[in-house]
């Protein structure tokens, strides 16, 4: 079986995976949602386990924090073990009125202060998209669920504490949605190599208003955006 330095499998993984950024929260979804469940990596601890969802294979695996970290395991997710499906599935933070807590937000694009995309050596500026198929799906689960959604326009930033207090306010007066720290290296990815990407997100605090859910309100949350993101699988 392949390996690289930073997943060496010990069982199959399946050509659509989630990817949350805690490895600790991967193996909560496979013991939760997938059944016979078994761990393929545990390389620096970043823990994968690939189950089956209503008899479809699904692989979950944490990603780690920034677009560095998620793009290396996509990376490695999509041109040696043969991904062709990856869900960016977390938390962010809600820029706009209107979007509140518990609410899921799913980026249609991903903006980005990160030199990332310099690689490509693009005679432009690039804007990193989600798959439209899985967006379109997605929603249509949401809507069946009576889950609230939103769809637009989200912000991969690199940093967390900014040392500017103007920034959330620029990017806010564009039109963003909501900030969070991955997605747009993870579409930029699976872009080039042809394969499918989508970033899912609850809302676990507002920039605008300073509201902040609590673990357990965020648990609750999240088994929503799983029962949504989870039959993405099958299509």
């Amino acid at each position: 079986m392949k390996s690289t330095p930073h997943i060496d499998p010990k069982a199959p993984i399946a050509p659509t995976i989630l990817l949350p950024g805690d490895p600790l929260r991967a193996k909560f979804i496979a013991e939760t949602y997938l059944e016979d469940a078994q761990q393929f990596n545990s390389v620096r601890n970043m823990l994968g386990f690939t189950g089956t969802y209503q008899g479809t294979p699904v692989s979950v695996m944490g990603s780690g924090m920034g677009i560095p970290s998620i793009s290396l395991y996509a990376w490695e997710l999509i041109h040696v073990f043969g991904c062709t499906k990856l869900i960016r599935i977390g938390t962010c933070g809600a820029l706009q009125e209107g979007i509140n807590l518990y609410d899921v937000v799913i980026a249609q694009g991903a903006c980005t202060n990160s030199n990332f995309l310099d690689q490509y050596n693009i005679p432009g500026t690039y804007a990193p998209i989600g798959s439209y198929r899985l967006i379109e799906a997605v929603r249509q689960n949401a809507k069946e669920l009576g889950v609230t959604t939103h769809v637009g326009n989200i912000l991969s930033s690199d940093t967390f504490y900014n040392a500017d207090p103007t920034f959330n306010d620029r990017w806010k007066k564009m039109g963003i949605m909501a900030i969070e720290m991955e997605t747009a290296g993870l579409y930029a990815t699976a872009a080039e190599a042809g394969v499918e990407a989508l970033g899912l997100f609850t809302v676990s605090d507002s920039i605008v208003t300073g509201e902040e859910t609590t673990a357990e309100e965020r648990q609750t949350a999240f088994t929503q955006m799983m029962e949504i993101a989870l039959p993405l699988a099958q299509i």
